[in-house]
């Protein structure tokens, strides 16, 4: 895919940069394409690049000593990644980025970004701006898995993922997503033994389909009462 700096203005972060801007940062970048769960860096790697996904997906995953993880992130096309390292000249990654499908992803030197934001104080304030709105959805995350139960976490991280990633059945019409049991475990912070008995739930209920590392919504409306905790006792089954 042969990337125009006018593509870059898609990304949130880059909105008030200058055409001489978006040459720069082109010419100071590569372009890398990765297969389905192959990695653009792990965690504890210099972070040297900071990445824009130009096509694909992928989840950005934190992972600990034990071999646990869990999904922080998952990002989109145009959306930016990977950037501590223009805040700090030493950091390293805090997470893996894993693509979920065959992905390509803009990688951009943290050096030059750096010294290229020094000189345009408006770069620095658009990335404040995308790492604010990083840690407001950190923060609210952190809220789920402190107050919600766990179906209501499951349905919060698919209605989520739905919204940025979901596509239209043209038979059915329903809301697709290619997301596995296992991820969708790492991501609402559970089991995937606990996500298979939800979703085997959700189908009797006509609220979901589900195949191999596909979900299928039947019922957004259903979906979104059991996020909200607003479902009644009759949609339960009690």
């Amino acid at each position: 895919m042969r990337i125009a700096p006018a593509d870059l203005r898609k990304v949130v972060g880059l909105q008030h940069a200058t055409e001489e801007d978006l040459g720069l940062i082109l010419a100071n970048s590569l372009q890398r394409a990765i297969e389905e769960g192959a990695y653009l860096f792990l965690q504890g790697d210099p972070a040297d690049y900071f990445y824009v996904l130009t096509e694909g997906q992928v989840k950005l995953v934190q992972g600990n000593p034990r071999g646990q993880q869990v999904i922080l992130r998952t990002v989109y096309p145009w959306q930016l990644f990977g950037a501590l390292g223009i805040a700090r000249a030493e950091a390293t990654y805090p997470v893996s980025a894993q693509a979920m499908q065959d992905s390509a992803a803009l990688g951009i030197r943290t050096d030059f970004y750096r010294q290229l934001a020094e000189r345009r104080p408006y770069l620095s304030m658009d990335l404040m701006q995308v790492m604010t709105a990083y840690v407001q959805e950190m923060q609210s995350r952190y809220r789920e898995l402190a107050t919600e139960r766990v179906e209501q976490r499951i349905a919060m991280a698919v209605l989520r993922l739905a919204s940025q990633l979901g596509t239209r059945d043209g038979a059915e019409g329903d809301v697709e997503l290619n997301l596995s049991r296992q991820e969708l475990a790492e991501l609402s912070g559970t089991t995937i033994f606990t996500v298979s008995r939800v979703l085997s739930d959700w189908e009797r209920r006509a609220v979901v389909r589900t195949g191999r590392e596909r979900i299928a919504i039947v019922s957004p409306h259903g979906l979104v009462g059991i996020a909200e905790g607003t479902e009644s006792e009759e949609a339960q089954g009690r």
